[in-house]
């Protein structure tokens, strides 16, 4: 499955699912965000079974003040809707791996 370009008018709909969804606080000027970004690509192509997502906080303020981002990149997990599981910095694939399951 492909990563979904996440904001406000559609980050609700993309969590309004049984799936497990895993959502990516990034912005472009970020090294560890584009060192996490092909991870995450991957993890989303591997896993079907996972909604993969991702907000940039630079146009999306509002998303990340919701989740309380305060440093990216930040990998929240959600379940039912609500934060399950919680990662802050780059992290091998492995470990992103570890967060959703």
């Amino acid at each position: 499955m492909s990563v979904l370009a996440l904001n406000k008018s559609n980050f609700d709909e993309a969590l309004n699912t049984e799936k497990t969804v895993l959502v990516d606080f990034w912005a472009p000027w970020c090294g560890p965000c584009r060192m996490l970004s092909p991870i995450v690509d991957q993890v989303a192509e591997e896993n079907p079974d996972l909604v993969v997502g991702k907000v940039n906080v630079d146009e999306e303020p509002e998303l990340a003040q919701r989740f309380g981002v305060m440093s990216i990149p930040t990998l929240v997990v959600l379940k039912n809707g609500e934060e399950v599981n919680r990662s802050l910095g780059a992290k091998p694939k492995a470990q992103v791996l570890a967060l959703v399951k």
